[in-house]
């Protein structure tokens, strides 16, 4: 399977983020999602995963990040820098600040992360999942 990731469904389009989003990446079904993300400088999650366990994303994520730099902060306050050209691994309970322009592609538990993006939708209308 082979998709361009530019045609990748559009599941969070807002100021500084687009998140495309495939639920079934054919490894089995619907367990792995493929996406591509597009974040501005600046954006900072946190407020949108208020109401999750430990106010964090319940997602672990697979990816590579194609340009610019993001600090991830785990629910132990820990914190690491991504940047461009790196390959890596967040594992459930975390939150993520971009620092500079970035270009992810990534991979998760496709139910995990789907549950988590409904949620900061929810937040983002006023309602919470």
């Amino acid at each position: 399977m082979h998709i361009p990731t530019r045609d990748l469904p559009i599941k969070i389009n807002a100021a500084g983020a687009t998140v495309r989003h495939l639920p079934d990446f054919g490894v089995a079904e619907g367990t792995l999602a493929a996406e591509h993300l597009s974040l501005a400088a600046g954006l900072d999650i946190a407020p949108l995963l208020t109401g999750l366990v430990d106010d964090a994303c319940q997602s672990e994520h697979w990816g590579y990040l194609v340009s610019g730099r993001v600090v991830v902060t785990y629910a132990d306050d820990s914190t690491e820098t991504s940047s461009a050209g790196e390959v890596f691994y967040w594992p459930a309970g975390h939150s993520v600040r971009v620092e500079q322009d970035a270009e992810i592609v990534m991979f998760s538990p496709a139910a995990e992360h789907l549950s988590v993006m409904d949620h900061m939708l929810g937040v983002m209308a006023g309602s919470p999942a």
